[in-house]
């Protein structure tokens, strides 16, 4: 569709590791009610098991790829349609003064209906997740040492 931004690529791979997440329940499904010996029937776990890791390795290839070019546009959020996104942090801010949260909410929908309200957009969070603290470098790591673990080089 021309209208659409989004990288069909991330929805792809979302969609194949979805389906990834159901292969071990098919394996037990495979596994279930064997007596103890050999049986043929394990054979039949290579018809999954084996092309899930072309699948995975297709996963990370696409998402290495589609994440080397990325870039993001820091000045987006600037825009005034983007203004009552920062409601919440006003909310949480009343909160934190102390307001009551029903009440917190009630100012900030009264600042909004009224066209009082002003978002203010100096936001300094500094948990892990938060926009001040990413942790890139610990998901860079994490990711890197799972990578390497398949031998995919």
């Amino acid at each position: 569709m021309p209208h659409k931004h989004n990288p069909d690529g991330f929805e792809l791979v979302r969609g194949k590791c979805n389906k990834l997440q159901g292969l071990p329940q098919e394996l037990n499904l495979i596994l279930a009610n064997l007596p103890t010996g050999y049986h043929r029937d394990l054979q039949v776990l290579k018809e999954s098991f084996m092309p899930a890791f072309e699948q995975l390795k297709d996963c990370v290839d696409v998402t290495i790829a589609m994440t080397e070019k990325l870039e993001v546009n820091k000045d987006l959020i600037k825009q005034e349609k983007y203004d009552l996104l920062f409601t919440v942090e006003e909310v949480n801010r009343l909160v934190l003064e102390g307001v009551p949260f029903r009440d917190a909410y009630k100012q900030v929908a009264q600042m909004i209906n009224s066209g009082d309200y002003k978002p203010d957009r100096e936001i300094n969070h500094s948990h892990i997740g938060s926009i001040g603290n990413l942790a890139n470098d610990r998901i860079k790591t994490a990711f890197e040492k799972e990578y390497l673990w398949f031998g995919l080089e």
